[in-house]
């Protein structure tokens, strides 16, 4: 097998004219034929044509014949890059190591993920909790639940005694689960299956039955269709499910597009949150031991976000942004619970909270500048110490059962595989409890955080990573990442991927853009809404500082995001189609006049605004959305659209949408394609066959359109 450690640097290739004709000519593209529609919407008195809503019909023949012409001239592309294969090996190989997660104690066993090295879904591996975990025997292989792999693991969760575990499955990549109960014991399935659930966890009720969430069953196609009204629902073993009794979300006057529900770890409690968008909603708790208790409102607004982090009795331990955009820890008690009666436990501060609970202490993790950083309180909010984390970079797992003496966290960043340490919870001691043996020399590579300016003056974090010794003559391939939404931070984490793209001399580059969670609720504010233009002007500011500093130019620059991203690279190729050679916007919500009449869309309202608020509001959407602002005779950059069939969060269709748009008004010889993945959703799920392929595609692509014809000599490109 070759030793694949090539290197970074430039990938330099000085190609005559003459064999750029003849690639351009090789590859020269004819797409398929996107039939236009006259179809056209009203909004506010401005007529806005959609020349392709056809393609919106997921379910039509026509439809599935477009997408299987697409996959065709974009397989047809990818073919003739003569480094593909080269790019997959490399990949399979670094992605081929021994994956193991935290053990987490559920009654008499130790339970942990584990994936061998290449096997499409993690499998649940369990031993005696006082045992070795040598002995470890298989709980639970998702990897047999279909033949391709693409039927994954969803949420998981086991009664308090650790005798029943209730798991939902997802096929295709879809939200919509399946929910199945195994006796711990035996490993067999008791009871029926719970069909059609979504946007759920399960939480059980003694060992009698579960809480869990879901949609009714929308008209229409279920991948596409909005789901509106959410429901809490109370399933009770032995019963079938349309015994169900729903517990909360059925009264038509006030919709809830968001409703779980969890039982505190004493199961003293109910506790109920209702929202109508991804930021702010309600809370309620409700007595379990007491028939017919009512619901005792905690939070009666949806101006706030808070939850329960812990009880003891009828003492309440909330998180909460009320009066802190940072969020605080506050204590109230059941008997009395309003915003009114709270008082700090631990004030906000400068930085972002994140806390847990383990063995009968508070732990937060703060972000400081996109790190964490680590401190253990008593319950009082009394220091009792801040924890000595094993370098700069991101930690999770701070949490364990009130009565443990150990947990375990995991530690990573960039160029550091994720490792997982024991730590003990009295004496604050940590040591190394697992760590992966991987094809990848950390030491050989670096991260640095940099701060740029954005257009209005604001200063952005990122942080980018490479080869040590990199050469920066202003020709380095790179990637640039964002996000910039939904109050989600990008911390600093390893990524299989992300290390093959280094090794092969790349550049890779993340933004922490406003819009994010970063720096609390006004970063995020300062993203939303009419102020969205702020997270394309830093992600713009950002590209624009890695050519100023030489690491790469406009040619060897891609920008790349998902989701959300998806939309931040859409409408940042479509304002400033100069900044990058290549774009890939992938599962992106692209649409942004119809993003909400879509499955659960109409909940992202808080971030985007609709474009029946009002004039201003529709302008403004209009104004950036990425389907509406291709224009005919601009050269686009090169651009790979990623996307799945069963995506039911943000849908195809507006993906195809967009790639039927920009295929049709391209002026300059930059490709066009798009790669729509079978029996896949939004991301999660994903088999590693599946997702080894995608990134071997975007690399050859990217690398391709950079202009190389060959992958990467190492030694030419660091400085000696």
């Amino acid at each position: 097998m070759k030793k694949w450690l090539i290197g970074a640097a430039v990938l330099t290739v000085l190609i005559s004219c003459k064999e750029e004709d003849k690639k351009e000519e090789s590859m020269a593209m004819t797409y398929p034929q996107s039939k236009k529609v006259d179809t056209v919407d009203v909004y506010h008195g401005v007529e806005v044509a959609d020349p392709y809503r056809w393609l919106e019909d997921d379910r039509s023949e026509e439809t599935g014949a477009w997408v299987k012409e697409q996959n065709k001239t974009t397989e047809e592309f990818l073919s003739q890059i003569t480094y593909r294969d080269e790019i997959r090996e490399r990949l399979t190989e670094i992605w081929n190591y021994e994956k193991v997660g935290a053990p987490f104690m559920e009654g008499a066993y130790a339970y942990f993920y584990k994936n061998d090295g290449l096997q499409n879904q993690y499998v649940i591996y369990r031993y005696l909790k006082d045992g070795d975990p040598e002995t470890a025997e298989v709980f639970l292989d998702p990897n047999t639940f279909s033949a391709k792999g693409t039927t994954s693991l969803g949420g998981a969760n086991f009664t308090k005694d650790g005798s029943l575990f209730a798991y939902s499955i997802s096929e295709g990549g879809s939200d919509w689960r399946k929910v199945i109960v195994l006796d711990a014991t035996s490993m067999k399935q008791v009871g029926d299956t719970i069909k059609d659930v979504k946007f759920s966890g399960m939480s059980w009720k003694g060992n009698d039955g579960f809480f869990y969430s879901s949609y009714d069953k929308p008209e229409g196609s279920e991948l596409s269709a909005m789901t509106d009204q959410h429901r809490l629902y109370y399933h009770k073993m032995g019963t079938p499910q349309s015994d169900d009794q729903v517990i909360f979300g059925s009264t038509a006057d006030q919709k809830y597009r968001y409703v779980s529900g969890s039982v505190t770890e004493d199961q003293k409690y109910l506790v109920i949150s209702g929202s109508t968008s991804t930021n702010g909603g309600k809370m309620w708790m409700k007595e379990l031991n007491i028939p017919n208790a009512p619901l005792v409102a905690v939070v009666d607004n949806f101006d706030t976000n808070t939850y329960l982090l812990h009880n003891e009795g009828s003492k309440l331990w909330l998180v909460t942004d009320y009066k802190a955009p940072n969020q605080r820890i506050v204590a109230t008690d059941f008997s009395n619970p309003t915003q009114e009666t709270w008082t700090d436990v631990i004030p906000e501060t400068e930085h972002v909270l994140a806390p847990s609970t383990a063995g009968g202490y508070l732990f937060t993790e703060y972000m400081v500048d996109a790190v964490s950083q680590v401190k253990q309180y008593n319950y009082d909010g009394s220091l009792v110490r801040e924890v000595k984390l094993p370098g700069i970079g991101n930690v999770g797992g701070f949490s364990a059962k009130e009565k443990e003496k150990t947990l375990y966290y995991s530690f990573t960043n960039y160029t550091t595989p994720g490792s997982i340490y024991l730590y003990d919870i009295k004496e604050g001691t940590s040591e190394v409890y697992r760590k992966p043996d991987i094809k990848f020399n950390s030491d050989d590579f670096e991260s640095k955080q940099i701060f740029y300016t954005s257009k209005d003056g604001t200063k952005i974090p990122m942080i980018v990573s490479h080869r040590k010794g990199l050469a920066l003559d202003g020709k380095n391939p790179t990637i640039l990442y964002g996000y910039g939404g939904f109050n989600i931070s990008l911390n600093p984490g390893f990524s299989v991927t992300q290390a093959a793209w280094m090794d092969m001399g790349g550049v890779y580059a993340v933004a922490n853009l406003r819009g994010g969670g970063e720096y609390g609720k006004k970063w995020h504010d300062a993203g939303t809404k009419l102020q969205k233009q702020n997270v394309f002007d830093d992600f713009i500011a950002a590209g624009e500082w890695l050519k100023e500093n030489k690491y790469t130019d406009t040619k060897h620059l891609a920008i790349q995001g998902g989701s959300n991203g998806g939309l931040l690279v859409g409408a940042t190729m479509t304002q400033r189609p100069d900044l990058a050679g290549i774009a890939f916007p992938a599962v992106g919500v692209l649409d942004m006049l119809r993003y909400n009449k879509f499955t659960a869309g109409a909940g992202w309202a808080y971030d985007y605004g609709t474009a029946e608020d009002d004039l201003e509001m529709f302008e403004y959407l209009k104004g950036y959305s990425p389907l509406h602002n291709i224009k005919e005779g601009v050269s686009y950059p090169a651009t790979m659209i990623t996307t799945g069939d069963h995506d039911d969060r943000v849908v195809p269709a507006h993906s195809f949408k967009f790639a039927a748009e920009l295929q049709s008004k391209q002026a300059g010889k930059a490709p066009t394609l798009i790669r729509i993945e079978t029996d896949a959703g939004h991301g999660a799920g994903k088999s590693t066959e599946q997702q080894i392929q995608e990134r071997t595609d975007i690399y050859a692509f990217g690398l391709y359109n950079m202009g190389y014809t060959e992958l990467p000599d190492v030694k030419s490109q660091v400085k000696m």
